[in-house]
């Protein structure tokens, strides 16, 4: 065969897999059927050969295994995350056959715990199978797919979010096959000296029942139960406190002398449950924690973890996140990435000038909108979330006087959901439409015997769904941004030369023991574990792709994404 495949597409078989080689113009030029245990070897041999983009049913399924044989490869098209992007695109016509293609709507597993915040997990639902796995079926769903993308208002952009979303899954399995340095002594150290010496037989810690006994001092009842709403919220109306929840906002605005200890308590009971002992013993091991990431496991494109909390790590844990020895941690976030990506997505430059080398709260300040940096930011966020009281409904109308282009872009997003419309992100991902029940209750609202309740609810409604879509389109496009700096970033730490055996990683895996790698990745933040004479590198890196990631996106439009980034032996920020 002298023809090189720019793709190879896999698929299951009953003694192993079937690779079917296709040309630049998609074409068939090769079979090939590969026993399983022959598989990575295969696959190694193909990608240092040919460097194809290896297209498969599903990410996870395939190349967890590899990763386990120390085999990694360059690109994929995922194409179970590619048909949810298509299927629902707003930018690829109805007719196109990959909406009909009901087998491939096998959505990812979200676990309750780490699902989003209600607005944004409208998807979040468990798959009971999977979709097909043989060569042939994933061969016409990526002919369906490069029909739709062809076919769309633009090409261009969705040919980028596919590529990018399916980087983002080559990157999820890697991190969780590297694993994220966890040293579990100091994890216990810290459990010991917040809750106390652990008990025997599933009692309490020390410190934490000690706050349980202040709390049910305080409300007059020894027998309180604390960990059950119903009944605390009960104890709590007895003795004046009459708040709706637990909240601890809400809990915060009350002036009683159970407050304190009960806001104590409940911070030491989340970390005991979220991440105490059990956590530890369940998610941690060999030096590791190893969540599993499920990406676009939001509607937005976020992602959600199905398992570990990897996306609510909390900041007093993040001492037990430590390098291994000869070996640091690059750590590093985007400053305010949503409100610049508002910036470039509408083109508002005066906004982008705020943001431009400094603290973008701070520009605002600079730039006379509002006082202070307090109120720049709780604008922006009610700007950005829809807030129309209090504070944010007092200034955000000087952000729309200041910067109308951003403002405008979000408003109109509003005013699209509100009437029952769907937005879209930068590269075309589309909010769901509203629900059977959204739309029959606005059809109610307007009929001659619709009640004032019926009102209300249809207002309420609409202005929920308002707050939804004007976030969607910049968070999800936050979520591209972020997808296109971690393919790039990967890249260029694979791109490094690795070290020596001696000065390896081992509990990194043998894809990784060598290399800077990815180890962790939240919304606005990546970790990267690399060794001690690469770190300078690793870090140059982190900053070359942010900038990379802004140019692919926006092009020249003059915005930066301001990051910090620091090298260290600890993940905690001094």
């Amino acid at each position: 065969m002298s023809d090189a495949p720019a793709w190879i597409v896999l698929g299951r078989t009953g003694r192993g897999s079937a690779a079917v080689l296709l040309d630049a113009d998609t074409d068939e030029i090769g079979r090939h059927a590969v026993e399983a245990p022959a598989l990575s070897s295969w696959i190694s041999e193909a990608e240092a050969r040919w460097a194809p983009r290896w297209i498969w049913h599903d990410t996870p399924q395939w190349y967890a295994t590899l990763l386990a044989d120390g085999v990694r490869v360059a690109r994929c098209h995922d194409l179970r995350l590619c048909h949810a992007i298509l299927r629902d695109s707003a930018l690829v016509p109805e007719t196109a056959g990959v909406g009909q293609a009901r087998e491939w709507d096998a959505a990812a597993h979200v676990n309750a715990e780490a699902a989003a915040p209600a607005l944004f997990d409208l998807d979040a639902v468990a798959r009971p199978t999977g979709p097909p796995a043989d060569a042939d079926a994933a061969l016409a769903e990526f002919a369906r797919q490069r029909d739709a993308i062809a076919g769309s208002a633009e090409p261009g952009r969705l040919r980028l979010l596919t590529a990018a979303e399916s980087a983002g899954a080559l990157v999820a399995a890697e991190l969780r096959a590297a694993g994220l340095p966890w040293d579990a002594a100091a994890h216990d150290r810290i459990l010991v000296d917040t809750l106390g010496e652990r008990r025997p037989g599933g009692a309490q810690p020390v410190k934490l029942a000690a706050a349980a006994e202040r709390v049910r001092a305080a409300l007059g009842d020894p027998s309180a139960s604390l960990d059950s709403q119903p009944k605390l919220l009960r104890s709590l109306h007895r003795v004046g406190v009459l708040v709706e929840s637990t909240n601890r906002w809400e809990l915060a605005e009350q002036r009683h002398p159970v407050i304190e200890p009960l806001l104590e308590y409940k911070k030491l009971s989340r970390l005991l449950s979220a991440n105490g002992w059990t956590w530890l013993s369940e998610w941690v091991s060999d030096g590791r924690f190893r969540p599993v990431y499920v990406p676009g496991g939001v509607v937005t494109g976020r992602w959600a973890s199905s398992g570990g909390g990897a996306l609510q790590l909390p900041r007093q844990l993040r001492e037990a996140v430590r390098a291994d020895p000869g070996w640091r941690l690059v750590v590093a976030d985007v400053a305010q990435l949503e409100p610049r990506v508002l910036a470039a997505m509408s083109g508002d430059t005066a906004l982008a000038a705020a943001a431009r080398g400094r603290d973008l709260y701070a520009g605002i300040v600079e730039s006379g909108a509002v006082a202070t940096r307090q109120e720049a930011k709780i604008a922006m966020l009610g700007a950005m979330y829809g807030a129309t009281t209090g504070e944010s409904g007092r200034l955000v109308p000087r952000l729309r006087r200041a910067y109308p282009r951003a403002m405008g872009l979000v408003d109109d997003a509003a005013r699209t959901g509100e009437d029952g419309g769907v937005v879209s992100t930068w590269l075309g991902r589309t909010s769901p439409a509203p629900s059977p029940e959204w739309a029959a209750a606005q059809s109610r609202a307007t009929e001659a015997e619709a009640s004032g309740a019926d009102e209300t609810r249809a207002r309420r409604w609409a202005r929920d769904r308002g707050r939804f879509t004007r976030n969607f389109v910049v968070q999800g496009t936050a979520a591209e941004w972020a997808l296109a700096w971690l393919a790039d970033l990967r890249g260029r730490l694979a791109a490094l030369p690795p070290v020596e055996p001696h000065r390896a990683a081992p509990r990194s895996g043998p894809a990784f023991a060598r290399l800077p790698h990815l180890a962790f990745f939240l919304h606005d933040e990546v970790i990267v574990h690399a060794p001690e004479e690469h770190a300078d590198a690793a870090a140059q890196a982190v900053t070359d792709a942010a900038a990379t990631a802004g140019r692919l996106l926006f092009g020249g439009f003059p915005l930066d994404f301001r990051l910090d980034v620091r090298i260290a032996e600890s993940a905690l920020k001094d």
